[in-house]
């Protein structure tokens, strides 16, 4: 049985690499039973055409859905779109939430845009850690820079439309010469020039996933004390906080609020937005009240379906049925 890794998903086929050939296969019928789905990224057992089982993952993020990376290079245009530091906060929480280290680069620097940006982001991003790098796809400014941060390494690229991802990967290796188009004058917004996540290999050592561009992230999916974890120049703060449970927005005794000066207002915003995001998660939460049972688990460094709990314990009673039958026929 032969290993590799999709690098494609279109429809119901998987196209795998095995660093030699390329192959178009399906998946097993008991793999589509396991309601996770399959990642670009993953690598699989395959033969004959058809995946058998799944390698277990290093990580995964699930918008875009990626698995097995090194890291995400948010990339953000600082013109056409305008730059958003709230939704540049939002793809930052995410790659947090995922434990998936974050470079942040600023595409499209040969357009007429705000000079005292590059402070502003600088003084935000450098002193939490993030590694920051500005670019211009169409004058190669930066490209260099950008190139070295991707070296030896599966970078899943993700931003808005029109940000500039697949002039980048241009840049890079014109070669690819992936399709790419203008920002809309009216709506200031990007078309989705990449249709599905994809794996591209830049050179010898460095391979990038390009995705489709997206912006609707939401955080409906953690409970909202949760969110200020996802936040290192909140999450500093609150364990000094008088309540555990603090929200941080009009609490008595919040540590945060009262260093509210050392955090910017851009990311204390974005985190009271993503809390009330997160209280449509609790509120759910509150009336389901069930846990879901896994459809799969891991043997043997290997995925394989699993069989429920319900049907494990009704096997044993139909066996149990079995064997006093047999007894009373003996006796």
């Amino acid at each position: 049985m032969a290993e590799g890794q999709i690098y494609k998903i279109h429809s119901d086929f998987y196209y795998i690499d095995d660093g030699e050939n390329t192959y178009e296969c399906k998946i097993r019928e008991v793999l589509k039973k396991q309601r996770e789905r399959i990642l670009v990224g993953d690598f699989v057992e395959f033969e004959n055409g058809v995946i058998k089982s799944i390698i277990q993952r290093k990580n995964y993020i699930s918008r875009p859905a990626a698995a097995n990376i090194d890291q995400i290079i948010i990339v953000s245009a600082l013109k056409e779109p305008d730059l958003d530091l709230h939704q540049l906060n939002r793809y930052i929480a995410l790659a947090k939430y995922y434990k998936i280290p974050v470079t942040l680069c600023f595409n499209k620097e040969d357009l007429k845009w705000d000079k005292h940006l590059s402070g502003k982001i600088k003084s935000i991003y450098e002193p939490l850690g993030y590694k920051i790098v500005f670019t211009s796809a169409t004058e190669h400014k930066g490209i260099k820079a950008f190139e070295k941060l991707l070296d030896g390494k599966t970078s899943v690229l993700c931003g808005n439309s029109g940000v500039g991802k697949s002039s980048l990967i241009n840049a890079i290796n014109p070669s690819l010469n992936l399709r790419t188009k203008e920002v809309s004058e009216k709506t200031q917004r990007g078309t989705h020039t990449t249709r599905h996540c994809e794996i591209i290999k830049l050179n010898d050592t460095s391979r990038i996933v390009d995705t489709p561009g997206f912006s609707n992230v939401r955080f409906d999916f953690i409970l909202p004390a949760d969110v200020d974890l996802l936040f290192e120049d909140i999450a500093k703060f609150r364990d000094d906080c008088k309540y555990s449970d603090c929200l941080h927005i009009n609490e008595d005794g919040c540590n945060v609020l009262a260093n509210i000066e050392k955090i910017d207002s851009t990311r204390y915003e974005s985190y009271l937005a993503f809390v009330e995001e997160a209280k449509d998660y609790k509120e759910r939460i509150k009336y389901e009240g069930k846990k879901e049972e896994q459809s799969k688990k891991m043997v043997h460094n290997k995925q394989i379906a699993k069989i429920s709990g319900k049907k494990r314990q009704s096997s044993r009673n139909t066996l149990k049925q079995k064997i006093y039958l047999e007894l009373e026929n003996n006796t």
